[in-house]
């Protein structure tokens, strides 16, 4: 992939108007560094995979050095998406939190994205879930259940379908810059894109 020259057709949207800010999703440390090098304008945000099973902190860190914004999609793991499973949803630790909170396993989750200072993608089509993932304010987790998080085993999505030979990515390691965490049994099913031009 031609990196450097889709970044700087983006930033040419941006000073012609047609964009308030350009950003990237999915880019790991590496990737971010190699942009900056030589990006006249930084990326404003990176939108990647977060939640209590795939915390992000090392890239989190490297963004707030370098004042780009994480934006998590995913906070609840995924459910019903090629990449994902139930895991986090169904995660006993954080269904004790939320009971212990008087919450959902939703607003637990949402909001401990949110107390690490990330923006929050959160999608979802009924009204009474987009209410309640509103719901977040008002109330904290504990140090207690920020340290049960971070006692989670670490679970990154299946992104196989992402990588081919014959793509920019041609491993899931290349796509992570080398730092691939393991995906639970029913992540680890293969999906590839039919499309070879990625």
């Amino acid at each position: 992939m031609d990196m450097k020259g889709v970044w700087e057709e983006m930033e040419e949207c941006h000073r012609r108007g047609l964009a308030r800010a350009v950003g990237v999703s999915n880019f790991a440390c590496k990737k971010l560094e190699h942009l900056l090098s030589f990006a006249r304008i930084p990326p404003a945000a990176n939108q990647v995979e977060v939640h209590p099973y795939c915390r992000q902190n090392k890239l989190r860190e490297f963004c707030r050095e370098k004042g780009i914004q994480l934006c998590a999609y995913s906070p609840l793991g995924g459910n019903g998406t090629p990449w994902a499973n139930n895991s986090v949803m169904d995660s006993p630790v954080l269904k004790q939190i939320a009971q212990d909170r008087g919450k959902t396993v939703a607003q637990v989750c949402i909001r401990w994205v949110y107390e690490q200072g990330d923006c929050v993608i959160a999608k979802s089509f009924n009204e009474s879930r987009m209410r309640e993932n509103l719901d977040i304010f008002g109330w904290e987790l504990t140090d207690d259940d920020h340290r049960k998080i971070s006692d989670l085993p670490e679970s990154r999505g299946n992104y196989n379908f992402l990588v081919h030979e014959s793509g920019p990515y041609k491993t899931v390691e290349e796509l992570w810059d080398g730092r691939s965490l393991p995906a639970t049994a029913s992540k680890r099913r293969s999906f590839r894109l039919i499309d070879e031009h990625l």
